[in-house]
């Protein structure tokens, strides 16, 4: 099965400055590689032939770094926005999309199988689908009940609630894409929005292995002392 994927790295990365400064997220270090590159190679392990790069800030730089993919034996072209699209937005000037293919943030740490990912979604005939994490929020202050009168019915301190996040990896079809409208941003939010509007919900695939989102410093650091140790775990040799 020929696979496809579109990668996002065209954000400005602000919550990680000032390491985004002078490097574009996706090519920030960890280990002895840029991030955007670990995902491409698990990609490639994956049987992912051809993988397009949403860019915008800093777009010379990517693509002085990738280049046309031979490198690594894949094939790697580039989508450039003239302006911000959000998160879907930038899907409609891709042109030669297949039926079905991989969207993801160019940011994160997962071992997510993305082949597996893939394949489910073909086979299953679903319009869009989402990896999900489960994960546990903790509230700092107890929690108290009331009822109309202002009585109190129930307390609990620092309670933990638990919800079910996107990972910013998806599998879309063509039929997802018609609902992208031709101009603005559009993002990930409206797209779900939309598709519950239109009776095509998303189905949601939970997923329990490894994932963190290198959106902020704290994150960063982490990813880099992770991955330092659990190498393996994402870069099967």
């Amino acid at each position: 099965m020929s696979r496809r994927a579109v990668i996002l790295a065209g954000g400005m990365g602000t919550r990680l400055r000032p390491y985004t400064v002078v490097l574009p997220k996706p090519l920030m270090p960890i280990g002895d590689y840029p991030i955007l590159e670990v995902i491409i190679r698990q990609l490639i392990a994956g049987g992912f032939q051809h993988i397009t790069l949403a860019v915008n800030h800093q777009a010379e730089l990517i693509k002085a770094f990738f280049q046309d993919g031979d490198k690594w034996g894949v094939r790697i072209d580039y989508s450039l926005e003239d302006e911000p699209l959000g998160t879907m937005g930038p899907l409609r000037l891709i042109k030669d999309l297949p039926e079905n293919f991989l969207v993801m943030n160019g940011d994160i740490l997962t071992d997510l199988n993305y082949a597996d990912f893939h394949d489910a979604h073909v086979r299953d005939g679903n319009i869009f689908t989402i990896s999900s994490k489960t994960r546990q929020h903790r509230i700092d202050y107890g929690v108290l009940d009331t009822g109309e009168s202002g009585l109190l019915t129930g307390f609990r301190e620092k309670p933990t609630a638990e919800y079910k996040v996107s990972m910013g990896v998806y599998m879309v079809s063509s039929g997802a894409v018609e609902h992208i409208p031709q101009r603005g941003a559009y993002g990930f939010d409206q797209l779900m929005l939309d598709l519950l509007a239109a009776g095509k919900p998303a189905t949601v695939r939970d997923f329990a292995g490894y994932w963190l989102d290198i959106g902020r410093p704290d994150d960063y650091a982490l990813a880099i002392e992770q991955f330092e140790t659990m190498q393996s775990r994402f870069l099967n040799g």
